[in-house]
């Protein structure tokens, strides 16, 4: 006897259709065991059909270009993936990172989470970032990019990636951003917005991404010891050397050294052209200061300079023009070789030049600066001065206009150094209008607890000056003084409240210092180049000055010192026209001009 086993599919009758898909095992339990089972099934298997016969492969084709979607099939490709590393900075400071996930909680009922709106108080204004952009020059796009995907300046100079002393203005960053693409660089800005800090951050940025491993600076001699100050100021993770004065050590210097930034002087460059001629000098950055020491490009100094084997071509300087406008083709001779040549019309200079030099002055970018009032003091020579004068400008006008065509520019100059001679002091009796001005108003200085620097072409008057000035305990500073005096002379300066004055010549005190604690600047005779005097004047109105800055430049009534003001003036503008406003640049003095300075007959003979 067999049980009427069910399962849930098979024997099912319509009408279990709601039982539940399980065995029923009832009649199981009734069945007793006495009973025979006989649980053999039965069981057959039947093959399919479409197996009958063996398997092929067939191919079809399709014509796809005759069929819509019009596919044209490119055959295999072949994809070759290489990649470069490039080290950049430390991510930025601001960067929004992703927030975290969040499990939000069902809302309990009746509750509603409203929004409030942000308060105009309460949002912040960013600055505009300066980045570092690739110049015109740059075509591939790996170098475009390697700028274009760095973070802003700002973020690189917040202590993250570079620690910096003080924060940076918004031009100087432009400036290091100018600097950091560019293989050819001049930075003009005007005296006292900080070239040296500008150039030195760019150096480290580059350091920084390995971009650069070797660097030369070449400065006047005088500055060495100031750029080595700044440099660890500035940066003092960047090791540096200065070349020493002896050839033989100064020659494994070039040779053999490993440090990365050495600094040399001009004078030194000059003598040790042997070496740089060597194949295995070579600087991946040279970097010149005060490069209108280059402006003659027949002088030993600018060969040498130039000859340096080099990757990038950087140079700073306030005065790129200084007497004409061959100054800065001299100079670019050495910032982009071959790209302006030497008979280059003015009209032409400035779309050559445009896209390697900026220049900024004060009155651009530092409205904030305490202002600077300059005075042109006219006084009445003393009557000593004014027989002396009168007398002098007689005779050599007379002896000028004998020289016939024999006359040449020096005599002109000798003849005009005399006259300023005796603006400042009577040769016979001393007597000097000036000194009897300057000595009410250093008194006044002083009165007051502050600073003054005195400038002169000569170190005799200031000498003069100094004795006159004693109880104001003066101290000077040109060229006779030794090198390693110099700077315990400018510590006291800045220390000693006592010691309101310091007297400079102009070729010795009017670059490389700061005196940013000096709030009154006398120019006791004038320089016969505008830019000097404006290097002067800058040595206290800089980066750093809290106060206003009073400049005084003394002039003698109906002498040579109100002729050569005009001349200055016309100079002045020169610079101005040319610079930043190029397309009309004005005319350069000329020889007439200078011969009319005393209205001369005779002219040297020409051709």
């Amino acid at each position: 006897m067999r049980p009427d086993v069910t399962d849930g599919t098979r024997g099912r009758t319509p009408d279990d259709s709601d039982a539940p898909d399980v065995l029923d095992f009832a009649p199981l339990a009734a069945w007793s065991p006495t009973h025979d089972l006989d649980l053999a099934f039965a069981s057959e298997s039947h093959s399919l059909a479409r197996f009958d016969s063996p398997l092929g492969v067939g191919v079809k084709e399709a014509r796809l270009l005759n069929q819509t979607p019009w596919v044209r099939t490119l055959g295999r490709l072949d994809f070759s993936v290489s990649t470069e590393g490039w080290k950049f900075p430390a991510p930025p400071a601001d960067l929004v990172r992703p927030p975290a996930p969040r499990f939000d909680n069902p809302k309990p009922a009746g509750r509603e989470v409203i929004d409030l709106p942000t308060l105009p108080d309460g949002e912040v204004v960013r600055k505009p970032s300066v980045r570092i952009r690739p110049t015109a020059d740059t075509v591939l796009i790996k170098d475009r990019l390697l700028y274009l995907l760095q973070p802003p300046l700002d973020d690189l100079f917040n202590g993250r990636a570079l620690e910096v002393p003080f924060e940076l203005f918004p031009y100087q960053r432009e400036g290091i951003a100018f600097m950091v693409p560019r293989h050819s660089a001049l930075l003009a800005d005007e005296m006292g917005l900080g070239k040296t800090a500008q150039s030195i951050l760019a150096l480290r940025l580059l350091f920084h991404q390995g971009v650069v491993r070797s660097a030369l600076l070449v400065a006047p001699k005088q500055l060495i010891h100031n750029w080595g100050r700044e440099l660890k100021l500035w940066a003092p993770d960047l090791p540096f050397e200065v070349f020493p004065a002896d050839p033989e050590a100064r020659r494994s210097t070039w040779l053999t050294s490993n440090c990365p930034l050495k600094l040399i002087n001009y004078e030194a460059v000059a003598r040790d052209a042997d070496i740089i001629a060597d194949p295995r000098t070579y600087f991946d950055v040279v970097l010149l200061d005060e490069a209108q020491r280059i402006k003659n490009k027949d002088s030993r100094t600018a060969e040498v300079v130039c000859s340096i084997r080099r990757g990038r071509s950087w140079a700073l300087t306030g005065t790129p023009i200084e007497n004409s406008v061959d100054d800065l083709i001299n100079i670019f001779a050495f910032v982009d070789p071959g790209r302006v040549p030497s008979d280059t019309p003015t009209k032409r200079l400035a779309a050559l030049t445009c896209d390697s030099i900026l220049r900024r002055t004060k009155d651009q970018v530092q409205s904030e600066m305490p202002p600077k009032m300059v005075k042109d003091l006219e006084l009445e020579l003393t009557p000593a001065q004014r027989t002396a004068y009168d007398r002098a400008e007689n005779d050599g006008i007379v002896h000028l206009n004998e020289l016939g065509q024999t006359i040449t520019v020096q005599h002109v100059f000798q003849l005009v150094m005399r006259l300023k001679q005796i603006c400042n002091f009577d040769p016979l009796t001393g007597e000097s209008a000036k000194l009897e001005q300057l000595i009410n108003d250093m008194d006044e200085v002083a009165a007051n607890g502050r600073k003054a620097i005195i400038f002169s072409q000569w170190v005799e008057p200031l000498e003069i000056i100094a004795k006159a000035l004693g109880k104001h305990n003066p101290l000077l500073y040109h060229g006779r003084v030794p090198q390693k005096d110099r700077t315990p002379i400018l510590d006291r300066f800045k220390a000693d409240p006592d010691a309101h004055v310091i007297l400079m010549t102009y070729g010795t005190g009017s670059v490389g210092l700061n005196l940013q604690f000096t709030n009154y600047v006398f120019l006791f005779d004038r320089w016969w180049n505008p830019a000097v005097e404006d290097q002067a004047i800058n040595r206290a109105h800089r980066i750093g000055q809290q106060n206003p800055v009073t400049v005084t430049r003394f002039l003698c009534e109906s002498t040579i010192e109100q002729r050569i003001a005009s001349v200055l003036e016309a100079k002045r503008k020169v610079f101005n026209d040319l610079i930043a406003n190029a397309e009309k640049p004005a005319a350069m003095l000329t020889e007439d001009e200078i011969f009319g300075l005393f209205d001369l007959k005779a002219r040297p003979k020409r051709g």
